[in-house]
């Protein structure tokens, strides 16, 4: 995030920046809910334009799961390969055709509790029953892009970033902050 908005006049901080801030609990049935409970809370604890950021995979064979469980589909700690492994094992018997997905990711700008702007943006592909590729992390490695013919794990950052959900969502929010400043 922070390489896309590199050429702003403005400086980038993380969640590191605040010191040992409480952390906000995902409650929202939406990225976009999500996305904006972090926004709004965070935004108590900082002076600055707050970002709030949600992003998941949505795989229509599974009427939408992981959706915003993405990061813990397997459990609360669950590491990326167990999280494919758990999309893997639920997909078995169902044919690639039927495999279609989508990556999401939700953002919300909010300036002192006031929300600026909502951003969604989602990229299509289909998920694949291996993995391909060493690049990227999360479902990245069995989330098959057609257009290019690869997985986002057999993308370069780069491409990707063309190409991706979150690229998508921070070139709307690059425009706008553009416009603010």
């Amino acid at each position: 995030m922070q390489a896309f908005l590199d050429d702003l006049p403005l400086k980038v901080f993380d969640l590191e920046a605040l010191s040992s801030p409480p952390s906000y609990e995902e409650t929202g049935l939406t990225f976009l809910d999500n996305a904006e409970g972090k926004g709004l809370y965070y935004s108590r604890l900082w002076t600055g334009l707050t970002l709030g950021e949600d992003s998941g995979l949505v795989v229509d064979a599974l009427a939408g799961s992981p959706g915003v469980y993405s990061a813990r589909y397997a459990g609360p700690r669950a590491s990326d390969m167990e999280n494919i492994q758990k999309l893997l094992r639920m997909l078995q018997g169902i044919p690639p055709e039927k495999r279609s997905a989508r990556f999401i990711s939700a953002m919300v700008l909010v300036s002192k509790g006031e929300l600026l702007i909502r951003i969604e943006e989602s990229v299509e592909g289909f998920i694949l029953s291996h993995k391909r590729g060493r690049s990227g992390f999360g479902y990245d490695p069995i989330f098959f892009y057609p257009s290019l013919n690869k997985t986002f794990a057999e993308l370069s950052a780069p491409e990707k970033n063309s190409v991706s959900h979150r690229g998508k969502a921070l070139r709307k929010l690059k425009a706008y902050l553009v416009d603010l400043i």
